[in-house]
């Protein structure tokens, strides 16, 4: 089976990943209509947001795994039943031990990660959104999508709360931009 810009299999220079007939590297024709078609996908909204969403979701478990590891306010005390006195996690089995542990540590890590999707979603959304409108890719973009979800994520705490959203998100996103704008210094 064939895939476009995937070489044939003895020629010089062909293999896995690389045409046929090439030095090296992944020199896909840009014309060619499947290559255009992802390169599309890539490019809309649609898919930026929902690939921050999922890699925000996914890095949001690992950290969410990691910090519920280091709490310091694991339950010490674990209810046998509803209204049941409770029972210090120390005198359990190491089996109901470790299952409370992990059952703690799997609840955390979900809210984490479902926090850290909705941001990157909300954040990815928006930017391309205003890079949509505007016509243009400047830190602009990031600083107007840094205040935007912040104000939104910070909504229910009031005017204020929503304005000091605004303004943190957008100086850590203005802060990130600029970092990643720096030209590379070279060896």
């Amino acid at each position: 089976m064939n895939f476009p810009g995937v070489g044939g299999g003895a020629a010089p220079g062909g293999g896995v990943g690389v045409p046929a007939g090439s030095a090296g590297g992944s020199q896909f024709d840009p014309n060619d209509a499947n290559v255009k078609w992802l390169t599309n996908a890539m490019e809309s909204c649609y898919a930026k947001t929902a690939m921050s969403g999922v890699a925000g979701f996914g890095l949001g478990g690992l950290f969410g795994i990691f910090m519920a590891s280091m709490a310091y306010d694991t339950p010490y005390h674990t209810a046998t039943g509803p209204g049941a006195p409770t029972t210090p996690i120390t005198s359990l089995p190491l089996k109901k031990q470790l299952a409370a542990g992990f059952k703690d540590m799997g609840k955390r890590s979900y809210s984490t990660a479902k926090n850290f999707g909705m941001v990157g979603a909300l954040f990815s959304g928006i930017e391309c959104g205003v890079e949509g409108l505007r016509a243009k890719n400047d830190m602009a973009n990031g600083v107007a999508a840094g205040c935007l979800t912040g104000a939104i994520l910070a909504r229910n705490g009031g005017p204020q709360a929503a304005a000091v959203g605004c303004a943190g998100f957008a100086a850590f996103s203005a802060a990130i931009d600029a970092w990643m704008r720096m030209p590379k210094e070279e060896d």
